[in-house]
């Protein structure tokens, strides 16, 4: 498999993420099990429809929640999904589920660290490596950044061009060998494998090319718009290059 390039940042927010957040982290690693059976005891035990997230943000014995910034959002199926790439390109591009699974498919293994302090170790994904899908595309000499959307109708994020390229960012297909489920961000989601999860968004449906890297749904709230574990939202000072 092709080494990662070295981090590149994008457009710095100048802010760190929320102390609450950080301390919530803390207690999902030391506390999340009692707390997440005290939380879903207390909402009747619909994490799925719980709009704050709070289960969401709490490991269970398998290491994911489901978790949504919105109170409810639609199923695609094989039939029913499709994801665009347009924008700065010279070839927009609608791929259907089927599209996207006949092509080259990367698969690799990595911890998956959620910003909030909880990890879920050695976590295959596969899928489609970004690259391809922009390469497909033609990225346009004026194009310096990614912008993705999600089906939602909530969740945005985004990348540099340089961030999106790295062979270890993909349009994920797979999780633990199996396809993705809906609860996981299915049909299909981004997978940004060295940037804290909230990096990767799930119910992926649009990748548009941009000049610009926009601050997503996260970064307008207070966190890093670049994300490397470690090194940002206050984990790590040491200087990115």
């Amino acid at each position: 498999m092709d080494s990662p390039p070295p981090e590149e940042r994008g457009t710095p927010v100048g802010r760190r993420v929320f102390l609450g957040t950080v301390g919530l982290g803390a207690l999902g690693v030391l506390a999340a099990p009692a707390l997440q059976r005290a939380t879903e005891a207390f909402l009747g035990g619909a994490a799925e429809r719980d709009p704050t997230g709070l289960t969401g943000l709490l490991p269970n014995g398998g290491g994911f929640r489901y978790y949504s910034v919105t109170s409810s959002v639609p199923h695609k199926t094989a039939a029913t999904y499709r994801l665009t790439v347009d924008g700065l390109v010279d070839r927009p591009t609608t791929y259907t589920l089927a599209g996207l699974r006949a092509l080259p498919q990367t698969r690799m293994v990595r911890d998956v660290q959620c910003v909030t302090g909880w990890r879920v170790p050695g976590t295959p994904f596969a899928g489609v490596r970004l690259s391809r899908l922009l390469d497909a595309a033609g990225v346009r000499a004026s194009a310096g950044a990614v912008r993705f959307t999600c089906f939602d109708g909530s969740y945005t994020e985004s990348l540099t061009l340089e961030q999106a390229r790295r062979p270890d960012v993909l349009v994920a297909l797979r999780m633990r060998d199996k396809d993705l489920d809906h609860s996981h961000g299915g049909p299909a989601r981004l997978y940004v494998a060295p940037m804290y999860f909230y990096k990767s968004a799930k119910w992926l449906s649009g990748i548009t090319v941009t000049q610009h890297v926009e601050q997503g749904y996260w970064e307008e709230r207070g966190y890093d718009v670049d994300a490397w574990v470690g090194r940002s939202n206050g984990r790590d000072d040491a200087p990115t290059t």
